[in-house]
């Protein structure tokens, strides 16, 4: 769908440097209640990585593998799929129809439906409150912003520097999530959430022959130490090679070529360890981070280094640039790396923007916008792994790290009512945090199947900051995994009494 915009308009109010998921909500909170109009400047699909190439698909790649792993430890169900497998194809054409085939022309509805304007092109900072936009016919048109920029430009899978990486163009998380041809035999570079989760995919969707390698010891090296150590059971267990504390010194390609995305790019990859062993694929995956896209959005024209994360305040203002007309969301600013809290920041610039914009607040006097500090408190997360991992404010480590004085208390979920009836050979693990200054929780994870649904709960105690006493009193509903917050909580005030 073409934007429906004049093309010899010129300025805004707001423009949003980028149309993923949390520039669109920073158009929409500037503009919603304010009277403020907002245009978002994007050159490739509105809605962004998460939409089509990250969140969305993978989600929709994951579910029906956990549904069949599921039903086949229900008795009277598991009988019914003996020598039962996915139908890959039709795997595939659910997760096409979740990305609506890579067509925005719903996003874009969207957006201009609620009064906000798309303008096609790649759009780089031109100085203050301008944006020149490159359009697909070659010109070249520059936007003004009346009161703010909002950077919105996402991040790409990080590219290491080791001999042959580049030239072998390996899969990087667009391609795994749209892959179209399921390659024999997979490398996938990295021991992080997206590593996990690709893997926790492509075994059942029919990779024979799968390794994993990573520098650490363990997987989920963020995440509380027992999180990943589930998680490499599991995939033992499925058959997944898992290769800790290694590195790739080169990787070679026969005949590497641009088949596009999802589809294997070239003949047989060799990769090389720092031991001096090789594995041979058909494709490498990479999950070996983010790199901010800030290399070529113009930031050096408003005073800024070129490249990198994009240091910014608790009203998401960027903190280089004078004048509180800069505003950085979503992966760019590095806070969190998470398409929810992206979403959070841009709430919180949206009403920042409108707040300086209509009720005339000098520079540096405040917007009156409460800020993002306790948001990012809460920081949720969930791994759509085998079994799942959701956690919600600071690990153990991180507690300690920040010198609070940390108590933990851990329960075993399999011993759940709530758990037992859903599977006999449940898997599952609880942690909490404590910081006994406050009597209030500051951390929380969760590991077993569908424990996602347990991190809100964590996440508005932390963020709320309530204490025991008062949590003692949230009677969770039986039966339900979410018991287990009484067995943490029993255990807490236990320890509690037998420490004096």
């Amino acid at each position: 769908m073409a934007a429906r915009v004049d093309p010899d308009r010129s300025e805004w109010d707001v423009i949003v440097l980028g149309g993923a998921a949390a520039g669109e909500n920073a158009a929409q909170y500037a503009t919603q209640f304010s009277g403020l109009d907002a245009v978002l400047v994007e050159a490739e699909l509105l809605g962004g990585e998460c939409s089509y190439w990250a969140c969305m698909p993978s989600k929709a790649l994951l579910r029906p593998a956990e549904v069949l792993d599921g039903g086949r430890h229900v008795p009277g169900v598991s009988s019914l799929l003996t020598g039962r497998e996915l139908d890959v194809r039709a795997v595939l054409a659910r997760r096409d129809t979740v990305v609506n085939g890579l067509d925005d022309s719903s996003q874009i509805g969207w957006a201009l439906g609620v009064g906000i304007d798309v303008v096609r092109g790649y759009g780089r900072l031109a100085g203050e409150r301008a944006v020149a936009v490159r359009t697909a016919a070659g010109g070249t048109r520059v936007l003004t912003a009346r009161h703010a920029v909002v950077i919105d430009t996402g991040s790409c899978t990080t590219v290491p520097t080791i001999p042959g990486m580049s030239e072998a163009r390996p899969w990087t998380s667009r391609d795994v999530t749209n892959l179209h041809e399921v390659p024999r035999r997979v490398v996938v570079l990295g021991g992080g959430v997206v590593a996990c989760e690709a893997a926790t995919w492509l075994k059942p969707l029919g990779v024979e022959e799968l390794s994993i390698v990573y520098r650490r010891a363990g997987l989920l090296a963020r995440a509380e130490p027992f999180a990943g150590r589930m998680v490499a059971d599991r995939l033992t267990a499925a058959g997944v090679r898992l290769l800790p504390g290694r590195s790739v010194t080169e990787v070679r390609r026969d005949d590497p070529r641009d088949t596009g995305v999802g589809l294997p790019h070239g003949g047989e990859v060799t990769v090389r360890l720092d031991d001096g062993s090789t594995l041979v694929a058909d494709e490498l995956v990479l999950a070996t981070g983010r790199t901010p896209n800030t290399q070529d959005i113009g930031l050096s024209s408003v005073g800024c280094p070129d490249g990198g994360f994009l240091e910014v305040d608790d009203e998401q203002a960027v903190r280089a640039v004078d004048g509180h007309w800069l505003y950085a969301v979503g992966d760019v600013c590095g806070r969190a790396l998470l398409t929810h809290m992206g979403k959070y920041q841009a709430r919180i610039a949206g009403e920042v923007i409108a707040a300086r914009a209509t009720e005339g607040r000098p520079d540096g006097a405040g917007s009156g916008v409460p800020g993002s500090a306790d948001g990012h408190r809460g920081n949720p997360q969930v791994t759509f792994t085998d079994p799942e991992v959701g956690s919600a404010g600071m690990t153990e480590r991180e507690a300690r790290a920040a010198g609070l004085d940390v108590a933990t208390v851990e329960y075993d979920m399999a011993a759940l009512a709530g758990t037992y009836v859903q599977r006999e050979d449940y898997l599952g693990r609880a942690k909490l945090v404590f910081d006994r200054g406050t009597d209030t929780v500051v951390g929380a994870t969760f590991v077993g199947s569908g424990v996602a649904e347990l991190v809100h709960s964590a996440t508005t105690a932390i963020v709320a900051r309530v204490p025991l006493p008062v949590l003692w009193h949230v009677v969770p509903s039986y039966p339900t995994a979410s018991e287990v917050w009484l067995r943490l909580l029993e255990a807490y005030r236990a320890e509690k009494r037998r420490v004096g």
